[in-house]
C-alpha cells in the first residue's frame, strides 16, 4: 500500500470516528471543521485541503471531542 493510500485509509477511519463522536455534525460541517482546524479559512479551504493535513486536523478534532478530553478541559 502506498503512503497516499494509507493516508486516505487513515483519514476515512478518522472521519468515521469523528462521526461517532459528533453525530450532530453533517458531513459538510465535518469537512468545513477539518479545513478550519487545518488553518484553511479561505473560500477554497475544503477544496485545497490535502489528505495529510485533513488527517492531522481530524486527529486534532478527535482529541478535542473524546469524552475524557472534554471532561478534563471542562474541569479547569
Amino acid at each position: 500500500m502506498s503512503h497516499a493510500e494509507q493516508t486516505r485509509e487513515d483519514l476515512l477511519a478518522a472521519l468515521a470516528e469523528l462521526s461517532r463522536l459528533r453525530p450532530e455534525w453533517r458531513l459538510g460541517q465535518t469537512f468545513a471543521n477539518l479545513a478550519v482546524t487545518a488553518g484553511r479559512m479561505d473560500a477554497g479551504g475544503v477544496w485545497e485541503l490535502e489528505d495529510e493535513a485533513a488527517l492531522a486536523a481530524a486527529r486534532e478534532l478527535i482529541e478535542q471531542h473524546t469524552p475524557a478530553t472534554v471532561e478534563a478541559t471542562s474541569i479547569r
